[in-house]
């Protein structure tokens, strides 16, 4: 079944109901279980995914944008990990260079000697309880040097620097005089996380009709042989046969257990939060780098500057998966407080936020372990589903998924049997495929690919999709239909994306298919605007086009902190 029958209304989950078994199950649909679908489409596995939401609408939506090697999981001992981490990095820079980029990185430093003795002391002994002490410049620069040294195999990016409080207050003329140093080094970030990983996804679905992946289709018990799925579209329930089910359920692992069968306690996620700001003059203040620091509670927080909007974050709480999360006064009272502190005399209102977001992150039980120094690493746990097999993962990170995809899905091959055949270290990931990565390179890519169109638009595109800007090319035409509430978008643009990308409701389009709601574009024409044409594609008659518009409302309402005006959605 191709994947535009497989968009249509009629058609949704024909493809699982047709032949409701495979050799490998994978229920959860975040950035780790896509990936480790698409390692096991490449190797020629009969494989099933499924996500009970949408496609990374859940943990792995609510991330702070970066792909990072984590110098603070050093203070953790976390070598393998930091290893791995800046090793995927860079790696991430080459294979998926249309929205991955190096991002440069400066941490503001207040102290000198601060934290020497209490860093070795929370390593060795209390294994990061109690609220950790500010780090000084002494510490900090061990940190850097130690990730230069991690860096260094094929690095991507320049090493670090260090600047005394004159130099850095010229290069950051907005930033607090209080400062003694900053210390500037380079990770990189990720413009559209949602957009890579459905770039993963249809990679994996392009492997061939093995290869099949179902959204709003959870995993509610087990079965003889397998488990039991409901479309949670339709209310449709039906037993699924597999041989081996893999758990990346991420926050929900336990509860994804319970549902087949198996009791486990593996998850003690935190709830992390973010704001986003339409604010020009903070914009400007950041000179185009993130601003990474300690507050003084010790947790680590960023002002980064992203499609023109700064996004600050983060908060790191203990949280109960089973309850929603959302980003609390008390939060932007925080974020507003450590903005203040790092650009003092920058005034910052509530009327500023146009979006906001909140998630939990899939780590491990940790106890009494303060929650910032809870391990980011990831384990592979074996169990069983009634008869069925089982492979659950504690924990994972955007930034290694590629290197834990093919570490989940080796240990799923040694238990089914088989053999790997392909290797995505170099694989370049859907839109990054001959993507140009120079100025001279980009014009002619425009040009080559233009046909007559205007070049701003397709230049636009490239941006939007990278190379697979190509495929929504050929669906315009050849005079498109511009949105009246979205300029840069277009009518047949979004149908095209509604035939070929599994958009269930409206705010999968809104959310994960474009950036729309990141960046604030919102109000009452555009989603009646968005609404006729998924109505045009999806079959919506007009009650359901109309409770699709309502459903927006709402998540937009209760999850990120958006109103709905007189005239137009506005944020509080």
């Amino acid at each position: 079944m191709s994947q535009e029958q497989l968009s249509s209304a009629a058609g949704r989950i024909a493809g699982l109901t047709g032949r409701p078994n495979a050799r490998v199950l994978v229920v959860g649909g975040g950035i780790n279980g896509i990936a480790t679908f698409r390692d096991l489409a490449l190797q020629g596995v009969d494989v099933t995914l499924v996500e009970r939401g949408d496609f990374v609408s859940g943990a792995s939506s609510a991330s702070s944008h970066m792909v990072h090697g984590g110098i603070r999981y050093l203070e953790n001992g976390e070598f393998r990990l930091v290893k791995e981490s800046v090793t995927e990095r860079n790696g991430l820079l080459r294979i998926a260079p249309h929205y991955v980029k190096p991002l440069e990185t400066t941490i503001p430093i207040y102290k000198t000697f601060s934290g020497i003795l209490s860093a070795p002391f929370r390593l060795l002994v209390t294994h990061g309880r109690g609220k950790p002490n500010e780090r000084g410049a002494f510490l900090i620069k061990i940190g850097l040097m130690m990730y230069d040294t991690f860096s260094r195999d094929g690095g991507q990016v320049p090493k670090h620097r260090f600047l005394g409080k004159k130099r850095a207050l010229a290069e950051l003329p907005d930033i607090n005089p209080g400062l003694k140093y900053t210390a500037t080094y380079y990770d990189a970030s990720m413009h559209d996380p949602e957009r890579l990983a459905l770039d993963v996804l249809f990679d994996g679905l392009a492997a061939g009709s093995h290869a099949r992946a179902f959204n709003y289709v959870s995993a509610v018990g087990n079965a003889e042989g397998g488990a039991h799925l409901r479309d949670e579209v339709t209310g449709e329930e039906f037993d699924f046969a597999a041989d081996l089910i893999v758990n990346t359920s991420g926050p929900w692992t336990d509860l994804t257990n319970e549902a087949l069968g198996d009791s486990t306690h593996y998850m003690g996620g935190t709830k992390g939060s973010h704001v986003v700001l339409d604010h020009p003059e903070l914009l400007a203040a950041t000179r185009g780098r993130e601003i990474f620091f300690e507050h003084s509670d010790g947790r680590i927080v960023l002002i980064y500057p992203l499609k023109d909007r700064v996004l600050v974050g983060t908060t790191d709480i203990n949280a109960d998966p089973r309850e929603a999360t959302v980003c609390t006064d008390d939060e932007v009272e925080y974020f507003f407080d450590l903005v203040k502190h790092v650009f003092p005399k920058i005034e910052i209102k509530p009327s500023d936020i146009v979006y906001s977001f909140s998630g939990i992150r899939p780590l491990p039980t940790h106890d009494d372990t303060a929650p910032g120094f809870v391990s980011r690493d990831y384990r592979i746990v074996d169990g069983k589903a009634g008869a069925t097999p089982t492979l659950s993962l504690v924990g994972g990170k955007w930034t290694t998924f590629r290197a834990l995809a093919e570490h989940l899905s080796t240990e799923v091959m040694d238990r089914i049997g088989g053999k790997r055949t392909v290797d995505t270290t170099h694989l370049a990931i859907g839109g990054g495929r001959d993507f140009p990565t120079t100025d001279d390179a980009r014009r002619l890519w425009v040009t080559s690919n233009a046909d007559g169109r205007d070049t701003a638009l397709v230049e636009s595109f490239l941006t939007r999709y990278g190379t697979r800007a190509v495929q929504v090319l050929d669906a315009l035409s050849e005079q498109p239909t511009e949105l009246r509430h979205a300029r840069g978008y277009y009518a047949e643009e979004i149908a095209h994306l509604t035939r070929t990308e599994q958009i269930v409701h409206l705010d999968d389009l809104l959310k994960r298919r474009t950036s729309l709601a990141f960046c604030g574009h919102m109000t009452v024409e555009l989603f009646e605007e968005l609404a006729s044409i998924l109505a045009a594609e999806l079959g919506w008659t007009e009650e359901e086009r109309a409770a699709e518009i309502a459903r927006a409302t709402h998540i937009l309402v209760d999850a990120h902190r958006i109103e709905l005006g007189k005239t137009g959605l506005t944020s509080i």
